[in-house]
């Protein structure tokens, strides 16, 4: 074995001869000299770059959980000094919350020698091992597998999944849930105001239009005053907010309410009946005294009018039942079930005509006309509202009311709303003292001037096809706005009130308008073609007083609207002071033209005093309401609306009613010359009209249009 060379610490091979250096001590640690072991354990410094070079105990030792490698993509290669670094692929941008890891590298990395895989290695140190020695794991059985045959072979049921919840149905805007109920009801008002002029055309047939008429149509009339006088008024404005409010704050959703309200009813309504039967020679003199001074004629009226008088109770029955439904948004029912009452009627009077033939066949009069023939008409009026408000009863059942006779009307709020249908009574009141004072003047006019088609019952056939349009259109609309309105005033939103008068007003508009000046234009030809059976003198007659009551529908329908707003905020006094305004207006204005027009001529001006006593009222009324919404009512676009379609229609008007008369000349006022009449005439005026109303650009037209579009496919 060769030793060391030490030449080059200037010694010789044998020691230190001159003794230059002290004498070693010799080391306790027996391996310090060795020259082959002082060194083996000395740090390599290329170990680190050489990573199958690391020692097997070290790497042992080493608690890799504590120091886990770092993971794939990240090791970054050395660079050359004094050179810019490049930009890493995968830097994290700043902008970005979350950054998206980059991705791992296929097969082993050169960071994990052993091929281990980051994303699914555990690391365990020996801190962890150490912590878990402790645990004990409990043995397996191992004859579990014997008992294998003993285990039921049908697994656990499973859990039966949730249901899934309901789709969430779309909720509906404001103006499509609107649109639908007043369509729903809209339909129903129109069949029941058509089948409403059959029955006023079977009983014109039947009875004429001169003195027996009259008697019929006061007789007629009269019921449905008093029910109005006492009952009505409030059942229509003020029990609906009521109602509504039960519903809204009662625990049993105002089913109480409800029923304490029909028994209520039930009773009083029964009680005037009685007092009115018994009372109908007074009523029939008040009505008209140039009835009741006649004795055939005040005969006739007092019997049938003791027939219609309990139509009184049934009335307010299906009223009651009406408002019930439409508080809980059932609008149908109340406008669809008065078809019933109209077929029955029909029936009626056509079993009469079968019998006794028409009014111009049989010149039937008050001293000629037989007492089974006003039994039969008695007793098929009463039978037709019986009907009537029977056919309420599936309705209700159907959600869910159940009514029961309550008699505990004291302490439940129905004092408060007796209060509040004081005003509403007063209103009805002053309106029908004006209906009273033409009542009275229109069958001494009729009677007067010795014509038909000149007094009271070609008034109330002329007011009927008249008060169509708004019956359709206004009230069905109105009607379904009504709890929307009194819920947007309980929760004091004078905002949501105003735009809902506002659309109720510019939605009506868009038929009102024009259908008045199509009245204005047309009425002739309509009243020749409807009433041809009664002649052509009473049809002419009543086609005038249509003509005449034509451009009074706009006021009226507006007033209509403008007095819901006094409702739903429970103000049944100002619509009273408003109400009397107008029926003084009517009753003067009335009076004057009894007094200075000619016998013939005189209903012609108290259709048109009608129209002017609702203009001024609607003055009156939409200042009121305006200040109670905070000075405003949204009258510049209401105005705007009301002012476009009345430019559309006063060419249209002039352009249909020239065509209408010149077919008139020509062809005569037969039944074939008013079809044509009314059918060219009506063309041209729609045609007009939809012409300058589109260049106008009126909003509410174009989003009609666009509806029935809509409905239609196109």
């Amino acid at each position: 074995m060769n030793a060391p060379y030490d030449g080059d610490r200037g010694q010789g091979a044998g020691g230190d001869p001159a003794g230059s250096f002290p004498p070693q001590q010799p080391s306790s640690d027996p391996y310090a000299q060795d020259p082959y072991v002082q060194d083996a354990y000395a740090p390599d410094p290329f170990q680190a770059q050489d990573l199958s070079a690391q020692d097997p105990v070290n790497e042992a030792l080493y608690d890799r959980s504590a120091h886990p490698p770092p993971p794939p993509g990240t090791y970054q290669e050395p660079q050359p000094l004094y050179q810019q670094p490049a930009t890493p692929q995968y830097a994290p941008d700043p902008r970005i919350w979350a950054q998206t890891p980059p991705p791992e590298p296929d097969g082993p990395s050169r960071h994990l020698p052993y091929g281990d895989d980051a994303r699914t290695t555990q690391f365990t140190g020996v801190d962890d091992l150490v912590t878990r020695a402790g645990e004990e794991k409990p043995e397996p059985d191992a004859f579990a597998h014997l008992f294998k045959d003993q285990q039921s072979s049908v697994p656990p049921p499973a859990p039966e999944p949730m249901p899934a919840p309901p789709a969430p149905k779309k909720p509906a805007g404001r103006a499509t849930g609107l649109l639908k109920s007043s369509a729903v009801m809209a339909a129903g008002t129109l069949v029941s105001r058509l089948t409403g002029f059959v029955r006023s055309l079977v009983i014109t047939a039947a009875l004429g239009a001169a003195l027996l008429g009259d008697t019929f149509t006061v007789a007629y009339t009269l019921p449905t005053m008093i029910y109005i006088l006492t009952v009505g008024g409030g059942l229509n404005s003020v029990f609906v907010p009521q109602l509504v409010r039960a519903m809204k704050n009662d625990d049993d959703g105002g089913e109480a309410y409800a029923n304490r309200l029909l028994t209520l009813v039930m009773v009083a309504l029964g009680a005037i009946v009685a007092v009115a039967v018994f009372a109908a020679p007074l009523l029939i003199r008040l009505m008209s005294d140039t009835i009741a001074s006649d004795q055939a004629s005040n005969s006739v009226a007092v019997t049938f009018a003791r027939y219609c008088l309990p139509t009184i109770f049934f009335m307010g029955v299906h009223v009651v039942m009406g408002q019930i439904l439409n508080a809980r948004g059932r609008f149908g029912a109340m406008m669809w079930t008065p078809v019933l009452n109209n077929i029955v009627m029909i029936t009626t009077f056509g079993l009469f005509i079968w019998v006794y033939g028409t009014s111009a066949e049989s010149q039937m009069g008050v001293q000629t006309i037989p007492a089974e023939g006003v039994r039969l008409l008695g007793i098929g009026t009463l039978l037709g509202l019986v009907v009537q408000a029977l056919a309420m009863i599936p309705y209700l059942r159907e959600t869910g009311f159940r009514f029961r006779p309550r008699f505990d009307w004291k302490g439940h709020g129905l004092g408060k709303t007796v209060r509040l249908a004081k005003w509403t009574v007063l209103f009805v009141l002053a309106n029908q003292a004006g209906v009273l004072v033409v009542t009275q003047l229109a069958t001494a006019a009729g009677e007067a001037s010795g014509k038909q088609g000149a007094g009271f019952i070609a008034y109330t056939n002329a007011q009927l096809i008249w008060g169509m349009p708004q019956a359709i259109i206004t009230v069905s609309v109105m009607a379904a706005l009504l709890p929307r309105i009194s819920r947007a005033a309980h929760d004091n939103d004078p905002g949501a009130v105003r735009d809902d008068i506002s659309q109720g007003l510019r939605n009506s508009a868009v038929a009102i308008v024009p259908v008045s000046f199509a009245f204005l234009a047309l009425g002739l030809p309509m009243s020749t073609l409807l009433f041809a059976s009664t002649g052509t003198e009473a049809a002419r007659g009543m086609g005038f007083i249509l003509m005449a009551f034509g451009l009074g529908l706009i006021p009226y329908s507006v007033q209509y609207v403008v007095l819901r707003g006094f409702y739903a905020y429970e103000d049944t006094r100002t619509p009273f002071y408003n109400t009397v305004i107008v029926a003084v207006v009517n009753a003067g204005a009335s009076a004057l033209c009894y007094v200075l027009l000619p016998a013939q001529w005189a209903v012609v001006g108290m259709a048109a005093s009608y129209g002017l006593a609702y203009a001024v009222g609607v003055g009156v009324a939409w200042r009121r309401l305006k200040n109670r919404l905070g000075g405003d009512l949204d009258g510049a676009h209401v105005m705007r609306t009301y002012a476009r379609l009345s430019m559309a229609s006063v060419p249209a008007a002039v352009a249909g009613g020239a065509v209408a008369y010149g077919i008139l000349m020509g062809l005569g006022s037969g039944a074939g010359g008013s079809v044509v009449a009314l059918v060219v005439g009506g063309v041209a005026l729609l045609g007009v009209f939809f012409v300058a109303a589109k260049r106008m650009r009126i909003e509410e037209l174009n989003a009609m249009v666009g509806m029935v579009r809509g409905r239609l496919g196109r």
